[in-house]
């Protein structure tokens, strides 16, 4: 896809998803950080209903570092993996209050010295907590990304360096909000709703398997 082309589904995934944001509910980076890590493989909505009774309990690092896994796991057991991230975030909370006075660090490498924290995390709190420009690649992301063509790449990393070489620079945080709403609510794995997309014009996959069922 060219980037005239890239420019226009933008506009119109905009025009299509006005809400698209941030889903997690946070009131500082260090509920953003938490929340992102207890994020992975779960539903935001999922993390949205246990975190106000983890950060009643733990309002910073200083208190969640001290916490017990045992008390973590039974606030945060209703979501995915919670004993490794009742851990992560724990180990995570410790480091940011030795090593970082308990702010959290706004750099990627810093981000991603702390425990649970990959490169994705670390792009979206530089982006919703710094006010940065970035590509956070989920897996809506890298199949939407890749299904439209706005880039076409096998891994993870290669799509986000590809994003960022394609996309208008002061656009990739919106960029990443926008393809995520449209893989959840169109462009799903299993079923994508062709026939409801408001891209389908631009798509290589749909132009491909309409070709191939004609």
């Amino acid at each position: 896809m060219n980037k005239k082309d890239i420019v226009k589904v933008l506009d119109i995934l905009k025009e299509t998803y006005p809400d698209a944001g941030c889903a997690l509910d946070f009131g500082n980076r260090f509920q953003l950080l938490i929340s992102v890590v207890l994020s992975a493989q779960t539903t935001d909505k999922s993390v949205n209903k246990i975190t106000p009774v983890l950060f009643a309990n733990y309002p910073d690092p200083f208190s969640l570092a001290s916490a017990s896994e045992a008390e973590v796991q039974e606030i945060i057991r209703s979501i995915g993996m919670y004993r490794t991230k009742a851990k992560n975030i724990i180990a995570l909370s410790g480091k940011l209050a030795v090593e970082f006075s308990g702010e959290v660090p706004g750099t990627m490498e810093e981000l991603m010295s702390l425990p649970g924290v990959g490169r994705k995390t670390a792009n979206v709190v530089l982006a919703e907590g710094f006010g940065q420009q970035r590509i956070a690649v989920d897996t809506h992301v890298f199949r939407v990304s890749n299904r439209l063509g706005i880039v076409n790449e096998k891994d993870v990393l290669k799509t986000e360096e590809s994003l960022m070489k394609v996309l208008p620079n002061d656009r990739w945080t919106e960029a990443h909000h926008l393809l995520i709403f449209h893989g959840r609510r169109t462009c799903s794995a299993r079923r994508p709703k062709c026939d409801a997309c408001p891209v389908s014009e631009y798509c290589i996959w749909f132009k491909h398997n309409t070709l191939k069922e004609n």
